[in-house]
């Protein structure tokens, strides 16, 4: 699986270039992932023979308004029903076109709609381990300006290619019916703008390629700078930064107008092609009309219809650039949705329904983890290694180790987003136990609450953060649970960044220890609860989660300090390798 964070640029260094190998004009994962595509392409193709017939008619009434005008002597009063089909004619062309790009760019906000959708719901799926080394940024940047990208593809390109298509079919036809001779000679010039396309993309892809790979480069650097300032600002090195921002940004400048430079050189080669490919029908036109081997009817339809047949193609390649962006996207969108959610407790449904049927909160009053096992890719031996302890409904369990001996992987297994290589997790509740790779995730999930090392914030304030587990939450509610993980210096309504911006680490940490508090769960996970706390606040939080103990919770706690090890029931320490070595009581 490739790294999210390089996102649309890398795909772009790849993909970019008129004519490249691996540009498709309709990717068939759209048609799986996007079911709308299906409704969107049938109206597309019905609306672009509807548009190549008024084209066709069109160019008929033009003809014959021209020719009676000048050999028939004919006046103005006696073409006025020429001259109204012909208004009419054009008036519904214009519809037409106008009905394709308004449709295509509703068409495109439900596609991207479902593609979200389908993103957020696999991310979460696939749990915080596979987010681990991933940048959220590159991630988020796909899932808003990557997906908005596909409006250009939908409302521009996809119509362009069935105009493209159909178009150049049904003239050819007609002007084969009216004229054969131009009928062939424009069916051989007409593949010669594909041809040069492919020329010109064979050319210039090398090129384009590293001029989107320096734009990548210099963009990321750009972002690393500017999110970097505020650290240059403490350390007195911001000023310095002012001429490396100014190279970065003359660079970006250059490397784009170089960019925009072989796209106009390219679309420039394909005006030239289709300008000579016409004036080749022209020229045998009007040699025929002098001979007197052509009537003028028929010479001015080929030359009314001749422009017609090239300027799809000539647009499709106008349009290419931008399709390429946002197909660039929809690949590494296609990307993260193929991703494989491993089997066992990821599942969102359930293999077995009788657990379904008599699970549910709060039913858990313990759990069981019975020799588990996770091998890590890279990794010579399993961590955690053969992982056995209980945890039961009214006690807290303090698991202890070295660092990488696994303590925070068996927490993922725990929530269901690692699947263990081998051992087995076992939920108890009154009426028996039930394996966790037997019970959906979501049910499980919501009788259980997690303090991550990182946790989550949102933009919003402290109190909308709390309640990010309990939603309808009463504000008195919000404050008894704000004090219980003893964040009184902490104002409610005070305003908090995206990630947690404006709050320190310990001050985070401790608003999602609230958040758990007022969920009141009947099993609480806690991943160092209390790293960066002073004592007196360590104490407290320590006290809290005693308190909740107290009240049914099942509490299994990731320490290294001691005095969260002595706040516990029971001790389990997970060493580098090999069994667990149980501390004070038996697992």
């Amino acid at each position: 699986m490739r790294r999210v964070s390089s996102t649309v640029a890398r795909h772009r260094s790849h993909r970019v270039g008129i004519g490249h190998a691996t540009m498709r004009a309709l990717d068939p994962r759209l048609l799986r992932y996007a079911s709308r595509v299906r409704v969107y392409l049938i109206v597309l193709v019905v609306a672009t023979v509807a548009i190549a017939g008024v084209i066709i008619v069109q160019a008929q009434l033009l003809a014959t308004a021209i020719t009676g005008a000048f050999t028939d002597g004919l006046t103005l009063s006696s073409l006025r029903g020429t001259v109204i089909g012909l208004i009419v004619v054009i008036a519904c062309r214009v519809a037409l076109v106008w009905g394709v790009e308004s449709f295509s760019y509703r068409a495109s906000a439900a596609v991207k709609a479902q593609l979200r959708g389908a993103v957020l719901r696999h991310v979460v799926e696939l749990g915080p381990r596979w987010l681990t080394g991933r940048r959220t940024g590159g991630l988020a940047t796909l899932v808003t300006v990557g997906v908005d990208s596909l409006d250009a593809y939908f409302a521009r390109y996809l119509p362009q290619v069935a105009l493209a298509v159909v178009v150049p079919a049904m003239v050819v036809v007609r002007l084969v019916i009216a004229d054969p001779l131009a009928g062939v000679t424009i069916a051989i010039t007409l593949p010669l703008i594909p041809l040069f396309m492919s020329l010109v993309g064979s050319t210039t892809a090398a090129r384009t390629r590293d001029r989107w790979q320096a734009l990548s480069r210099l963009s990321y650097h750009f972002l690393d700078v500017v999110a970097g300032l505020p650290t240059l600002k403490v350390f007195g090195r911001a000023r310095a930064q002012t001429e490396s921002v100014g190279r970065v940004t003359d660079s970006y400048r250059r490397a784009t107008v170089a960019t925009l430079r072989l796209t106009f050189l390219s679309s420039m080669v394909l005006e030239l092609v289709a300008t000579f490919s016409v004036a080749l029908v022209a020229v045998g036109v009007g040699l025929r009309l002098v001979g007197g081997h052509l009537d003028l009817w028929t010479g001015l339809l080929v030359l009314v219809l001749a422009p017609e047949a090239y300027l799809p193609l000539r647009r499709l390649a106008n349009h290419y650039h931008a399709a390429a962006d946002g197909l660039a996207a929809a690949e590494d969108v296609f990307d993260v949705l193929e991703t494989p959610v491993p089997a066992g407790p990821h599942l969102a449904v359930t293999t077995s329904t009788a657990a379904r049927q008599r699970f549910g909160p709060p039913a858990p009053t313990g759990l069981r983890v019975e020799d588990v096992r996770v091998q890590h890719p890279g990794r010579p031996d399993p961590t955690p290694d053969g992982a056995c302890l209980r945890v039961r409904r009214g006690e807290v369990v303090a698991l202890a180790g070295p660092s990488g001996s696994g303590k925070s992987t068996l927490i993922d297994v725990l929530l269901g987003f690692v699947t263990p290589d081998a051992g087995r997790v076992v939920v108890e509740e009154a009426g028996g136990e039930w394996r966790l790779d037997d019970l959906e995730m979501a049910d499980w999930r919501a009788c259980t609450a997690w303090v991550p090392q990182e946790p989550v914030l949102q933009a919003g304030t402290v109190a909308s953060n709390i309640r990010l587990g309990r939603p309808d939450a009463p504000d008195d509610a919000v404050r008894w649970a704000a004090l219980a993980a003893a964040l009184r210096e902490v104002r409610l309504d005070r305003p908090v960044g995206e990630g947690g911006r404006g709050l320190s680490s310990g001050q985070r940490r401790r608003v999602a220890m609230a958040r758990a508090v007022l969920a009141r769960r009947p099993v609480l996970l806690l991943d160092e609860p209390t790293a960066g706390l002073d004592a007196r606040t360590e104490a407290q939080v320590l006290g809290t989660v005693r308190e909740l103990a107290r009240w049914g919770s099942a509490v299994l706690m990731v320490a290294h300090r001691p005095a969260v090890l002595s706040a516990a029931d029971r001790v389990v320490v997970l060493p580098q390798a090999g069994p667990v070595v149980p501390v004070r009581a038996d697992a």
